[in-house]
């Protein structure tokens, strides 16, 4: 069940689009001003404290739910009927990329690059690098908003990012798609010369083989290939990983690989040895990847390009890989 606190707003720490990072009674909250309203200093609001109780790690803020002095009464998109999160309390409506319009039937070789974890994209983008109409499309399996992410931000003023698209359970893109293959048809249909298709920062983990939300990488790549596209993995791989089930190659990408066989092919970077297991595999020149990704935000699981090469070196090969097939 929800664990809903009621409160006032204590302090306005920033605001970035669709995004405003708050404090209620001091603590750390962030609310999203296109789903709740407006927030200012001030204002009363009702909070979910959950996470943050949990102490999970997605749970270092709190996620503002109502705000009672000036977000009651909002009323719906223009022109949206289509419920996202349909049947809970946050069921709101938002017009879809789908509607009034007939996507194709084929992605007709379109590179998806298809990322198990949100901290690839940076590094996959700075490898695809500029002068391509690149779009990022989110599929659930970490942070639902789109809008939390600062890192696509700032790929949008770095110019590797062009448009946002919000897949199914996922909210508050610039586009909303009703499945992940919609949303890739529509990218296509759009004239994009690539797609990057991950999940929002956090991931969903049980420690099983298939209970995380890294799958959401098969589900993308399964699409893309079935579709006409030409999938490529960001493989997630790690030399400085403490946990064993992620040094090396991760469990992640063993997973996603035996979800899809041969469909989707693994981006590797030349300059390390692929595991021999590593099947479909492409190995590519990451030379000046550390160049290219230079100014990006670059951080998994609190580890830096210095301290864990490998992980940013392996995303950059998968985006250098899919600027290769474009055709």
């Amino acid at each position: 069940m929800l664990t809903l606190r009621r409160g006032r707003v204590t302090a306005v720490v920033s605001r970035a689009e669709g995004l405003a990072r708050i404090e209620v009674d001091g603590v750390p909250c962030v609310a999203y001003p296109r789903l709740t309203g407006p927030v200012a200093l001030g204002d009363e609001v009702i909070v979910n404290v959950q996470a943050r109780e949990l102490e999970l790690g997605s749970g270092g803020f709190d996620v503002l739910y109502v705000n009672v002095t000036r977000g009651l009464d909002l009323p719906a998109d223009d022109g949206a009927h289509v419920m996202k999160l349909p049947y809970t309390p946050g069921q709101a409506a938002a017009v879809h990329g789908e509607e009034g319009r007939e996507l194709p039937q084929t992605l007709d070789g379109l590179p998806v690059v298809c990322c198990s974890l949100h901290s690839q994209v940076a590094p996959v983008c700075a490898g695809i690098g500029p002068g391509l109409r690149v779009a990022y499309v989110q599929v659930p399996g970490g942070a639902l908003p789109v809008s939390l992410s600062d890192t696509l931000r700032t790929l949008r003023e770095r110019g590797l990012l062009a448009v946002t698209v919000a897949a199914e359970a996922c909210i508050d893109g610039d586009v909303h798609c009703v499945s992940a293959a919609s949303a890739l048809l529509w990218c296509r249909t759009e004239g994009f010369d690539v797609v990057v298709c991950g999940i929002g920062p956090g991931i969903v983990g049980t420690g099983s083989s298939f209970g995380h939300g890294g799958l959401a990488a098969a589900v993308a790549a399964n699409a893309a290939s079935v579709l006409g596209g030409a999938p490529v993995l960001a493989v997630r791989a790690s030399q400085t990983d403490a946990r064993e089930r992620h040094r090396g190659v991760s469990h992640h990408a063993r997973d996603v690989l035996r979800l899809c066989g041969d469909r989707v092919v693994a981006a590797w970077p030349r300059e390390s040895p692929a595991p021999g297991w590593l099947r479909p595999v492409e190995e590519v020149d990451v030379s000046g990847w550390e160049a290219a990704c230079a100014g990006l935000p670059l951080s998994h699981m609190g580890r830096g390009p210095e301290e864990d090469g490998l992980f940013f070196a392996a995303a950059f090969a998968a985006g250098r890989l899919a600027r290769s097939r474009v055709g």
